[in-house]
């Protein structure tokens, strides 16, 4: 319950930065836009090939590939403006602005190391699918479905506290992976991720938001079906302005989310960060976490 509370308290901080410097908001707004669009475009080539090539071997590695590259571009478009998220984030706590400008400059110098980071994740992902794909086998599957799955989660985590290193510190994978699992062995983050419960917080506003959107949606388009007495003009439009309000309600969601968890990583980050540097110069003082996480540890 304390770890849900700290989550909650966490939350607020984070968007109190955001009200206050609305440029941490833009990158998260951004990506949602943009992760749609490309797979609204994206979809189409896809359902083609499936439709044309179902049923053979070659459609289905065509269609597979397709897939993957589709996926692919989704962790480069939410990675870049993570990226700029956790760097706005960075400048706000630093220096008090998070600038766009500065923010775009970093991706683009990043921009390969992005590339990596989101050609991992792609195969963290089809890894875990082709596992629970593979229903057979019996223990041995279900051990294997159970290891990838556990995999991506941590892999998951990892990429949170990743993505920080390579806009802040200028790393590579490699380093980057490097640098997280040196402090992670140090317990510089053991903290931050077991006592504050940003991720159960979150998950719980997306289930309500939508929920909510859900039964607004559907009131709107029951109702409409019911006042027009059939299948109708008015019930169509009904629905579609359902569809809108769940939609809308599920973005907003999804905002929530993204740049939440952006910004809790990136204080655990900067946190362990100025900790290691401390403890690598001797110097003896406690090291305080970033003010909107400092403010919900105590």
């Amino acid at each position: 319950m304390q770890s849900f509370s700290r989550g909650w308290s966490f939350l607020k901080q984070a968007w109190s930065m955001a009200f206050k410097d609305k440029d941490l908001l833009k990158p998260s707004i951004y990506a949602l836009i943009v992760g749609m669009l490309v797979s609204v475009i994206g979809i189409v080539p896809i359902a083609l090939a499936a439709f044309l090539f179902s049923g053979s071997l070659p459609g289905n590695i065509v269609v597979a590939v397709m897939g993957g590259i589709m996926v692919f571009v989704q962790f480069v478009i939410t990675y870049i403006f993570s990226g700029m998220t956790a760097y706005l984030i960075f400048g706000y706590l630093s220096e008090g602005d998070g600038r766009m400008d500065k923010a775009w400059q970093i991706v683009r110098r990043d921009f390969l190391d992005l590339l990596t980071l989101a050609a991992a994740s792609t195969v963290v992902n089809m890894l875990k699918n082709a596992a629970n794909r593979n229903r057979r086998g019996g223990i041995a599957s279900g051990l294997l479905r159970g290891a990838a799955n556990l995999f991506s989660v941590l892999w998951t985590e990892a990429s949170y506290l990743i993505l920080p290193a390579m806009v802040i510190d200028n790393l590579n994978l490699k380093d980057g992976m490097q640098r997280v699992l040196n402090i992670t062995k140090q317990n510089l983050l053991l903290i931050g991720i077991s006592t504050v419960g940003v991720r159960w917080v979150t998950g719980l506003i997306g289930f309500a938001l939508g929920f909510i959107g859900f039964v607004i949606a559907f009131a709107i388009g029951g109702g409409a079906a019911f006042l027009s007495g059939g299948f109708g003009a008015v019930t169509i439009i009904g629905i579609v302005i359902g569809a809108f309000v769940f939609f809308t309600f599920v973005m907003v969601a999804s905002v929530i989310n993204s740049y939440t968890s952006i910004a809790y990583h990136t204080c655990l980050y900067i946190w362990a960060r100025d900790v290691e540097q401390a403890q690598t110069s001797g110097q003896p003082v406690q090291i305080p976490a970033p003010a909107p996480l400092a403010a919900v540890l105590g």
